[in-house]
C-alpha cells in the first residue's frame, strides 16, 4: 500500500488516540468518510494499527528483556515469525549485527526468564545461541499490555 500524504497526515493526527475522525477530518479539510475509509485500509492492510499503549515500568510485577537470538541457516522471517508466537512476545525484528533477531517480550514473577526459555524458546528449532537484555530502565518505551496481564486486570476489577 502506498503511504501518500493525506495517509502520513491522518496517522499523524492518531497519535492522539482519542481524536474523532470528524475533528482529523476537519483539520485536514477531508470528509469524514474519507478519514474513516482510509483509516479502515491502513489498518486492513496492516500498515496502521491503532491500541492504548503503557509504560511497562508502571506495570506492576513486570519485566521487559530483550534477546538477541542467533539461528541456524538463513530463513530469518520463518524464524522470526516462530519467535513472534511465543507466549509474553511483544515483537521480533529480523536485523543485521551480530544477531539474527532481536525479540522483545514482558515477563512477570509467574512467567520469568527460566519459563520463557524453557517452556518456549526451547520449542523452536535450530536456534543456535541467545543472550539476553534485561531492561532496567528505559525511555520512551510503550508496549502494549501483554493476554495473560490484560487478562489478570480485567479479573482483578471484576
Amino acid at each position: 500500500m502506498q503511504i501518500d500524504a493525506t495517509n502520513l497526515a491522518i496517522i499523524n493526527h492518531l497519535k492522539d488516540g482519542r481524536a474523532s475522525f470528524k475533528k482529523i477530518a476537519e483539520e485536514l479539510s477531508l470528509a469524514e468518510g474519507t478519514v474513516r475509509s482510509r483509516v479502515k485500509k491502513l489498518t486492513d492492510e496492516g500498515v496502521l494499527s491503532i491500541s492504548g499503549l503503557v509504560n511497562p515500568e508502571a506495570l506492576p510485577d513486570q519485566q521487559i528483556v530483550m534477546v538477541g537470538v542467533r539461528v541456524k541457516g538463513m530463513d530469518l522471517v520463518t524464524k522470526g515469525e516462530e519467535f513472534s508466537r511465543l507466549r509474553s512476545v511483544i515483537s521480533v525484528c529480523v536485523v543485521t549485527g551480530q544477531f539474527d533477531l532481536i525479540v522483545t517480550a514482558m515477563l512477570s514473577k509467574d512467567f520469568g526468564l527460566l519459563e520463557f526459555f524453557t517452556q518456549e524458546v526451547a520449542t523452536i528449532d535450530n536456534v543456535r545461541s541467545v543472550e539476553t537484555f534485561v531492561v532496567y530502565k528505559s525511555f520512551n518505551l510503550k508496549v502494549p499490555l501483554t493476554g495473560q496481564l490484560a487478562a489478570a486486570t480485567v479479573e482483578d476489577n471484576g
